[in-house]
């Protein structure tokens, strides 16, 4: 039983970064539809990244360029996946008309100027957020931020998994697997990773800050309904990024307001 959690487990974390796993960890796709339950503790471990990072350089270098650095930290330990993700959403959604041509740029490995655009605005806008957030709290409080603002992110992608429907037909898609029936033990289980961090704040007030990501992701998975009759890996990283984004933002202005 512990062997086979144990697979699961590497199985997400080999799917979802660049960590070196086990070697005898391999792609089965029943081990990747189970190892999506992980997905939100994958963000743990990548804001764990991203928090050292960020805490050891901001002790000899300003923040700003802490901040910066832990961001790269985080690319670099997941791969750029979710961003990629992000980008070819961009250029599907911006340049396609209809459900085949959208699946079939967002298939495309070139990217284009809508997800070059894409990318650079949503990191350009998470950066100069979190150096806000710096500014006003403590480097350790900013950590839990890190920690709340990437489990949730990644429950948020989660959500959609559970309540909609992935919308290739062909069954070479490389997202195919986890886009199986999500069963309500392991949405739970991504539910407690990607919403345990949240408890660390003590004020309720601050709680709220969870309410924009929830309605954004709401809001993407009617948009993504609308125009391709539900999902692809390629959206399920978008709404990883901007709910992470829209944290930052939401956090920030519920703190400027308390």
């Amino acid at each position: 039983m512990i062997k086979q959690e144990l697979k699961i487990f590497f199985t997400a974390l080999m799917f979802y970064s660049r960590i070196p796993c086990p070697k005898w960890v391999d792609h089965s796709p029943d081990m990747l539809n189970k190892a999506t339950r992980y997905f939100p503790f994958i963000g743990w471990i990548v804001a764990g990244v991203s928090a050292g990072v960020l805490y050891g350089f901001s002790q000899f270098l300003p923040m700003s360029i802490a901040i910066l650095l832990s961001m790269i930290a985080a690319i670099l330990t997941t791969g750029a996946f979710h961003e990629d993700g992000l980008a070819d959403v961009c250029d599907g959604f911006g340049g396609g008309w209809t459900k085949e041509r959208i699946l079939a740029i967002m298939k495309d490995s070139v990217i284009g100027a809508y997800g070059v655009v894409g990318m650079a605005l949503i990191l350009l806008l998470k950066y100069i957020t979190l150096v806000e957030l710096a500014g006003i709290m403590s480097a350790l409080y900013l950590i839990t931020v890190l920690f709340s603002a990437h489990a949730l992110s990644r429950f948020m992608a989660v959500v959609i998994i559970r309540f909609s429907k992935y919308a290739r037909d062909n069954e070479d898609a490389k997202a195919k697997p986890v886009a199986k029936k999500l069963p309500f033990t392991s949405f739970f289980v991504a539910a407690v990773f990607g919403l345990v961090p949240l408890f660390c704040f003590q004020s309720f007030y601050v709680l709220a800050a969870i309410v924009p990501p929830i309605l954004i992701t709401f809001y993407l998975k009617g948009y993504f309904n609308k125009w391709i009759n539900g999902y692809t890996g390629d959206c399920l990283g978008a709404v990883q990024q901007v709910t992470e984004v829209v944290f930052y933002l939401s956090f920030l202005a519920v703190w400027t307001f308390i």
